[in-house]
Protein backbone atom coordinates (compact mmCIF):
# COMPACT_ATOMS: atom_id res chain seq x y z
CA UNK A 1 0.00 0.00 0.00
CA UNK A 2 1.54 3.29 -1.13
CA UNK A 3 0.44 6.44 0.67
CA UNK A 4 1.13 9.97 -0.55
CA UNK A 5 0.58 13.05 1.61
CA UNK A 6 0.01 16.52 0.20
CA UNK A 7 -1.24 19.91 1.29
CA UNK A 8 1.51 21.00 3.61
CA UNK A 9 3.11 24.42 3.48
CA UNK A 10 3.80 27.64 5.30
CA UNK A 11 0.90 29.31 7.08
CA UNK A 12 0.56 32.12 9.60
CA UNK A 13 -0.63 31.43 13.14
CA UNK A 14 -4.39 31.19 13.18
CA UNK A 15 -4.50 30.00 9.60
CA UNK A 16 -5.72 26.74 8.09
CA UNK A 17 -4.44 23.93 5.94
CA UNK A 18 -5.98 20.74 4.65
CA UNK A 19 -3.73 17.73 4.32
CA UNK A 20 -4.58 14.84 2.03
CA UNK A 21 -3.49 11.23 2.21
CA UNK A 22 -4.06 9.39 -1.04
CA UNK A 23 -3.51 5.72 -1.75
CA UNK A 24 -2.46 4.08 -4.96
CA UNK A 25 -2.94 0.50 -6.13
CA UNK A 26 -5.17 -0.44 -3.20
CA UNK A 27 -8.48 0.81 -1.91
CA UNK A 28 -8.48 2.43 1.50
CA UNK A 29 -11.98 1.14 2.27
CA UNK A 30 -10.73 -1.54 4.66
CA UNK A 31 -8.05 0.48 6.37
CA UNK A 32 -7.87 2.54 9.51
CA UNK A 33 -5.92 5.71 8.71
CA UNK A 34 -4.00 7.88 11.13
CA UNK A 35 -2.05 11.10 11.00
CA UNK A 36 1.16 11.45 12.96
CA UNK A 37 3.59 14.32 13.20
CA UNK A 38 7.18 14.78 14.20
CA UNK A 39 8.88 18.06 14.98
CA UNK A 40 12.67 18.45 15.07
CA UNK A 41 14.07 17.06 18.30
CA UNK A 42 10.72 15.68 19.40
CA UNK A 43 9.16 12.25 19.43
CA UNK A 44 6.56 11.25 16.89
CA UNK A 45 3.06 12.17 18.06
CA UNK A 46 -0.25 10.70 17.05
CA UNK A 47 -2.56 13.48 15.87
CA UNK A 48 -5.77 11.88 14.67
CA UNK A 49 -7.18 8.68 13.26
CA UNK A 50 -10.33 7.42 11.55
CA UNK A 51 -11.51 3.86 11.35
CA UNK A 52 -12.32 2.06 8.11
CA UNK A 53 -16.04 2.82 8.25
CA UNK A 54 -15.43 6.46 9.07
CA UNK A 55 -17.67 6.21 12.09
CA UNK A 56 -14.98 6.43 14.75
CA UNK A 57 -12.37 9.13 15.07
CA UNK A 58 -9.77 9.98 17.71
CA UNK A 59 -7.77 13.11 18.33
CA UNK A 60 -4.81 14.08 20.44
CA UNK A 61 -5.76 16.50 23.19
CA UNK A 62 -3.46 19.09 21.64
CA UNK A 63 -5.57 19.31 18.47
CA UNK A 64 -9.11 18.63 19.68
CA UNK A 65 -11.50 21.30 18.50
CA UNK A 66 -9.05 22.55 15.88
CA UNK A 67 -8.41 19.57 13.60
CA UNK A 68 -10.91 17.35 11.82
CA UNK A 69 -10.24 14.07 10.06
CA UNK A 70 -12.47 12.72 7.32
CA UNK A 71 -12.37 10.23 4.51
CA UNK A 72 -13.76 10.04 1.00
CA UNK A 73 -13.57 6.43 -0.06
CA UNK A 74 -14.76 7.28 -3.56
CA UNK A 75 -11.60 9.35 -3.96
CA UNK A 76 -9.49 6.89 -1.97
CA UNK A 77 -8.35 9.80 0.18
CA UNK A 78 -8.28 10.78 3.84
CA UNK A 79 -8.15 14.43 4.85
CA UNK A 80 -6.93 16.33 7.88
CA UNK A 81 -8.46 19.79 8.12
CA UNK A 82 -6.30 21.91 10.41
CA UNK A 83 -7.70 25.18 11.70
CA UNK A 84 -6.43 27.76 14.21
CA UNK A 85 -2.90 26.61 13.59
CA UNK A 86 -0.22 27.38 16.15
CA UNK A 87 3.58 27.47 15.89
CA UNK A 88 3.61 24.28 17.99
CA UNK A 89 1.85 22.51 15.12
CA UNK A 90 4.97 22.87 13.00
CA UNK A 91 6.15 19.39 12.05
CA UNK A 92 6.36 16.83 9.30
CA UNK A 93 2.97 15.16 9.06
CA UNK A 94 2.69 11.53 8.06
CA UNK A 95 -0.30 9.39 7.28
CA UNK A 96 -0.32 5.70 8.11
CA UNK A 97 -2.61 2.77 7.37
CA UNK A 98 -3.67 -0.43 9.10
CA UNK A 99 -5.96 -2.95 7.44
CA UNK A 100 -8.81 -3.50 9.84
CA UNK A 101 -12.42 -4.20 8.86
CA UNK A 102 -14.04 -3.48 12.22
CA UNK A 103 -13.40 -1.62 15.43
CA UNK A 104 -11.83 1.65 16.45
CA UNK A 105 -8.56 3.23 15.46
CA UNK A 106 -5.72 4.03 17.85
CA UNK A 107 -3.03 6.69 17.95
CA UNK A 108 -0.10 4.34 18.37
CA UNK A 109 2.53 4.22 15.69
CA UNK A 110 3.27 0.54 16.23
CA UNK A 111 -0.28 -0.28 15.14
CA UNK A 112 0.27 0.85 11.57
CA UNK A 113 1.94 -1.08 8.78
CA UNK A 114 2.17 1.38 5.90
CA UNK A 115 3.44 4.96 6.01
CA UNK A 116 3.71 7.87 3.65
CA UNK A 117 6.79 10.02 3.13
CA UNK A 118 5.40 13.02 4.98
CA UNK A 119 4.53 16.61 4.22
CA UNK A 120 5.99 19.64 5.98
CA UNK A 121 3.72 22.02 7.86
CA UNK A 122 5.26 25.24 9.10
CA UNK A 123 3.29 27.71 11.18
CA UNK A 124 5.11 31.00 11.45
CA UNK A 125 4.56 34.70 11.07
Amino acid sequence: LQLVESGGGLVQPGGSLRLSCAASRFTLDYYNIAWFRQAPGKEREGVSCINSSGGITNYADSVKGRFAISRDNAKNTVYLQMNSLKPDDTAVYYCAAKRRLFGPCVLAGAEYDDWGQGTQVTVSS
